[in-house]
């Protein structure tokens, strides 16, 4: 067992409806402390030598820098004639940002964020061209923090305007239908800070317009929230001008939704969706007539039309029914309604006239992913990118008039994936319900019960794991193992019932289908419960605790990466964190403080228990999930420990929740967690490496 740095434990006790709470740990929530980065660095030179000391370590970071070595090219988006895309000739650690001028012109590079710092962690977070192609509005992100700055560009010479706008985050900005300017979504800055990119993310957002050429201190407040501290808005503008959208964020269960009449901007804002029953998302419109995807009525999705002079329910022109698959997005683009569905995790694509009668099934490669379709009513052709475990993503160009799509960029990788084969199965989960579960393995696999199994998974926020190719998992498939991904509740997969499974009261049927997963892989052959590793992020990351927590028997390795692990204190850290409550509820209310009490990993570890090998990752700039969460657990975990098994914590520096990574951080990091992996399996990287197991 590895000699741990010292973690004082402090006297903080919390009292929770009469149930005292301890929190030892309470001072690793301040990350400019000196004590706080003194543990940082102790944890970093603990575990950086012992991970590089792995022998696999070296094939494993060797084989994904070789693998993440091919061009990659992202949906394109069309404005003013001009398409603009993202692409990566494969030894770019950082995409890059290309127009041309048409779809089979020489592309130019408009902006390179590799060229802003030598070690590449300053990224393109965001691009919008303005409506004529003429003006290009991009963020960056610094060192992986969810803060962005906005500037804008002219396409014609790639210079850039005098133009800058901070203190936003997460929400896309919205052109002025002339062009003039911009809607954004901005939060006041904080009090006693510097003139710098972050706002105070404890506060309320609202939305201003900034003019081009003009200082953000003059922008005009265009649209605040009035009444409900907790709603965050975000707007866009129709395609014709006359509208402003603005959405209301308040968790993961419902919206609203208000209109802005730009011809007559006098006048107050007015409900659209106002009850807050559903989720309504506007896909698009023709004057007063707006398309909307809602699952209001239909847990599975729907679209509808809605007149903006008279929205009343009574109205409401239902145009695409619920389906028994699930809905995941909507668009309207050619005057057509393009639904992207979710079938058994995989998805299905379907073209529809305007005013709902179907026209086809869009032509997919297979049964993997397929995301993308940007445009406008107006536009003839949109574009669409596919991938599945196995290949990574092509983008096809859809001309949607003749529901045809055609290969426009497929990326070729080094690598014979022909040798591996992707199975969907079911299983059973503790209270009888069927979870589906992708499986991707060697065609000749023996199932001898010994083969090294990595199994993935997320469980929450609507949000649907479908297949996609990873790099990472390539590597992992060449190291013999085999790659699982189960589908389980919490997620959007079978819709919001799926999803609701999964949450405040019921979030243990997340952790209960990601143990039977586990229990499935052992009893059907294909490996046992040492040679099982399970990784997860962010939500994903509380997954793996917590199921680590609850059956350290039945794994043989664990990878919680920046994990949400204090469960009683989440809330916290800022309001974008308090909105997580929608699927976990809060500590301030007796019934869910009972819950999360009971799953909390950080609260749930016992001293002398034996836990399996613990490799925790997080960053020290996540403003989204704040390290802490990992700091806390780390230390709390190493103090328990019963047995000589290692738990590590490794903090990567410049770097945030992971969005922006530059592709050299993404390669160590995995190699990092793919060779603790191997060193707890016993396994060994394919022959000829040179390595051998320690």
């Amino acid at each position: 067992m590895p000699s741990y740095p010292a973690a004082p434990r402090g006297t903080v006790v919390d009292d929770y409806h009469g149930t005292r709470v301890a929190d030892p740990y309470r001072w690793l929530e301040d990350p400019a402390s000196q004590a706080t980065r003194d543990f940082v660095t102790a944890q970093n030179a603990l575990a950086q030598p012992w991970l590089e000391s792995i022998p696999q370590r070296a094939w494993i970071r060797e084989r994904l820098a070789r693998l993440w070595n091919y061009e990659r090219v992202d949906v394109p988006r069309q404005k003013g004639g001009r398409y603009f895309f993202l692409r990566n000739d494969g030894t770019q650690n950082q995409s890059v940002l290309y127009v041309s001028e048409a779809l089979d012109a020489a592309p130019r590079v408009l902006f390179d964020p590799n060229a802003t710092r030598d070690d590449a962690t300053v990224a393109l977070a965001r691009f919008e061209p303005s409506p004529d192609g003429k003006v290009l509005a991009y963020s960056l992100s610094d060192g992986g923090t969810d803060w962005e700055i906005w500037r804008f560009r002219r396409v014609a010479d790639g210079q850039d305007l005098g133009d800058e706008l901070r203190f936003t985050k997460f929400w896309q900005l919205s052109w002025a239908a002339d062009g003039s300017g911009v809607y954004y979504s901005r939060y006041p800055r904080r009090a006693g800070a510097p003139d710098e990119a972050r706002g105070d993310d404890q506060a309320q957002p609202a939305v201003y317009f900034h003019r081009l050429g003009q200082r953000q201190e003059d922008d005009a407040l265009v649209y605040r929230v009035q009444g409900h501290p907790t709603r965050a808005p975000s707007a866009s503008v129709t395609d014709d001008g006359r509208y402003l959208v603005v959405s209301l964020f308040d968790g993961y269960e419902r919206n609203g939704i208000d209109l802005v009449d730009l011809r007559r901007p006098a006048e107050p804002a007015r409900a659209l969706f106002g009850a807050w029953d559903a989720l309504y998302t506007v896909i698009g419109s023709e004057g007063d007539t707006f398309y909307v995807q809602t699952t209001q009525s239909a847990p599975r999705g729907r679209v509808l039309a809605v007149e903006a002079t008279d929205p009343a329910p009574a109205r409401w022109r239902e145009l695409v029914p619920q389906q028994d698959d699930v809905l995941a997005e909507a668009n309207f683009v050619g005057g057509r309604l393009i639904a992207n569905y979710v079938r058994d995790a995989h998805s299905v694509a379907r073209l529809f006239e305007k005013d709902g009668r179907p026209v086809g099934d869009v032509p997919l490669p297979g049964l993997g992913t397929v995301a993308g379709f940007p445009g406008s009513g107006k536009d003839t052709e949109t574009f669409f990118a596919y991938a599945d475990h196995l290949q990574p993503g092509r983008v096809l160009r859809y001309d949607v008039a003749r529901n045809v799509a055609t290969v426009f960029r497929a990326p070729r990788i080094d690598a014979d994936t022909s040798r591996y084969i992707t199975r969907q199965v079911f299983y059973t989960s503790r209270d009888g319900t069927r979870v589906p579960m992708f499986l991707t393995h060697r065609r000749d696999l023996v199932k001898d019960g010994r083969t090294p199994t990595l199994l993935y998974g997320y469980g929450g926020f609507n949000i649907s794991l479908t297949p996609v190719f990873r790099p990472a998992v390539l590597v992992w498939l060449e190291m013999g193992g085999i790659y699982a991904e189960a589908n389980l509740r919490g997620g959007g997969e079978y819709g919001e019932a799926w999803h609701q499974a999964g949450t405040k009261l019921r979030k243990q049927n997340v952790f209960d289908d990601f143990i039977g997963a586990a229990e499935y892989l052992v009893g059907e052959g294909y490996t046992t419960p040492k040679r099982i590793a399970i990784s997860g992020r962010s939500n994903g990351g509380l997954l793996v605790a917590a199921t680590l927590a609850q059956r350290p028997d039945l794994f043989g390795a664990a990878l919680p990466a920046v994990g949400v692990l204090d469960m009683l204190r989440y809330h916290t850290a800022s309001a974008n964190a308090r909105q997580w409550s929608s699927d976990y509820g809060l500590s301030e209310d007796p019934a869910q403080f009972r819950a999360l009490q009971a799953y909390s990993p950080v609260h749930n570890l016992r001293a002398g228990t034996c836990y399996p090998p613990t490799l925790v990752t997080t960053a020290d700039r996540d403003d989204r999930v704040v390290p802490w969460h990992s700091y806390k657990f780390a230390a709390e975990l190493q103090r328990v420990q019963g047995c000589a098994n290692p738990v590590l914590i490794r903090v990567e520096t410049r770097a945030g929740h992971g969005a922006g990574k530059p592709v050299w951080m993404q390669v160590d990091d995995f190699a990092d967690q793919w060779a603790f992996v191997a060193r707890a399996l016993g396994m060994e990287v394919p022959a000829g490496s040179g390595a051998s197991v320690e």
